[in-house]
């Protein structure tokens, strides 16, 4: 499905899916607060635990670089093929946040019991829809431009400032659903389980050793896709 026709299409599907993971995004949020308020939990506590879920924040990204490439598509001159640097710094890094996001979800978490303001379809689409697309989106996107490797450390900056903020953080709340004097959005990040310190120092490198593979196979599709062919010499 190559024709002319076809970065239109990719366009608009890219809006439908930023509207997609928008909508599950806000009504989970709701859900949350409005979960909170009725059982006299902190709420203030509650709306920072909730975009402290690297799920959140990689739905966040993909959603706004999907849009960020929709816009760009409607007003760009019509010279232009490829998408500007920036906005294809921000597909890499969604693609590769969401990629992490659904295998680490699917493999470690689906299994954990779910909180009393879970919403099921919401969840599915954070977890499983938003990761599936934009990994499509990697390889039939029409309009993805080829980023240079250096890339790949723009894409780590976020995940590992997240993991910063999370163990500096972690300690200093309190659990608003049960008042623990902690609070860690994971388990496997939780320093008071029974692996210790130890357990969440071998998650942290397994985590960054993830997201430069990851990134690296992202950017490397990307460089590979829009590969120019190669014009044979004179004879």
């Amino acid at each position: 499905m190559r024709t002319r026709t076809w970065p239109t299409v990719w366009s608009a599907l890219r809006l439908v899916a930023a509207a997609t993971i928008t909508v599950a995004v806000v009504a989970q949020f709701i859900t949350t607060v409005r979960t909170a308020i009725s059982q006299d939990r902190d709420v203030a506590t509650t709306i920072a635990n909730f975009f402290s879920f690297f799920t959140i924040l990689s739905n966040i990204v993909g959603a706004l670089a999907l849009l960020a490439a929709v816009v760009w598509f409607w007003m760009r001159p019509h010279h232009e093929q490829r998408e500007p640097a920036g906005v294809a710094l921000g597909l890499a890094a969604a693609t590769s946040y969401l990629f992490i996001t659904g295998v680490v979800y699917n493999l470690l978490l689906r299994g954990y019991p779910t909180s009393d303001d879970h919403v099921a379809w919401a969840n599915e689409i954070v977890h499983v829809v938003a990761p599936l697309f934009l990994l499509l989106d990697l390889f039939l996107a029409p309009t993805r431009r080829a980023l240079p490797w250096r890339a790949v450390i723009a894409i780590l900056a976020v995940p590992i400032a997240w993991i910063g903020y999370t163990l500096v953080r972690g300690p200093l709340v309190i659990d608003p659903t049960d008042g623990v004097a902690f609070w860690y959005p994971y388990p496997f990040l939780d320093p008071n389980g029974i692996n210790g310190w130890g357990g969440v120092g071998a998650y942290v490198v397994g985590i960054s050793t993830a997201f430069v593979v990851v990134g690296s196979l992202v950017v490397g599709v990307g460089r590979l896709r829009t590969r120019a062919p190669r014009v044979p010499a004179p004879a």
